[in-house]
This record gives C-alpha cells, sequence and structure tokens, in this order.
C-alpha cells in the first residue's frame, strides 16, 4: 500500500504529463484554474497541497467526472432499506467490539 506522500508524487507527476500531453503551460493552467504558477509548481512536485488546490487543477483540466467515477456512489443495500423502513443512513453506528456471551458452555449439562 502506498503513502499518501507517494500518492501525492504520482498524482502530480500525472497532472504535470497531461498537462504537457495537451501542450498548455504552468502559467496558462494556473490562470485557468486561478491559482499561482508556483502552487501548481508544487502540486505536480508532488508536495503537499490543498484539496481546493487540487479540484481547481482538475476542473481546469476537466477532469471531474473521472475523479467522481473513481468515487463509488456507496448506495444504500436493498435490505438496509426495508430494516431501516426506506429511511438512509445518517451516521455510522459504533461496532460492538464485546464478544457475545455464550448462553452454554461444556460441563453445564444436566443428567436428567
Amino acid at each position: 500500500m502506498a503513502t499518501s506522500q507517494q500518492v501525492e508524487i504520482e498524482i502530480g507527476e500525472r497532472l504535470a504529463r497531461l498537462r504537457l500531453s495537451r501542450n498548455v503551460t504552468q502559467a496558462a493552467l494556473a490562470g485557468q484554474a486561478g491559482i499561482g504558477v508556483r502552487t501548481l509548481r508544487r502540486l505536480e512536485g508532488g508536495e503537499p497541497s490543498t484539496l481546493d488546490t487540487f479540484l481547481r487543477v482538475v476542473a481546469a483540466l476537466d477532469l471531474e467526472e473521472a475523479i467522481l467515477s473513481a468515487l463509488p456512489e456507496g448506495q444504500i443495500r436493498p435490505i438496509e432499506r426495508i430494516s431501516g423502513k426506506g429511511n438512509e443512513r445518517q451516521r455510522a453506528r459504533p461496532v460492538d467490539k464485546k464478544p457475545a456471551k455464550p448462553t452454554w458452555t461444556w460441563g453445564e449439562e444436566s443428567d436428567d
């Protein structure tokens, strides 16, 4: 599994390659995205950036749909819809980490 730093570097490299394949300068893309050229250089260099900066560059490259399609919708399962009487889940329930207490154990048999 890749670290977040490795993912940032890979994303930056891919954005730079995509920009170059479209023959767009850093200045032009930064202007379209509404960010500074230095900010774009940092993003392409794999340095930490904000989600807002990333999304601005993605929008300027017309990649919003590609980003959204990479994330699943997370739709409710039909059985959950039935058990929830049609209501969608609003928050997650904590998982009970206590093991269930057994109702019967070895050695408790009665000889009736």
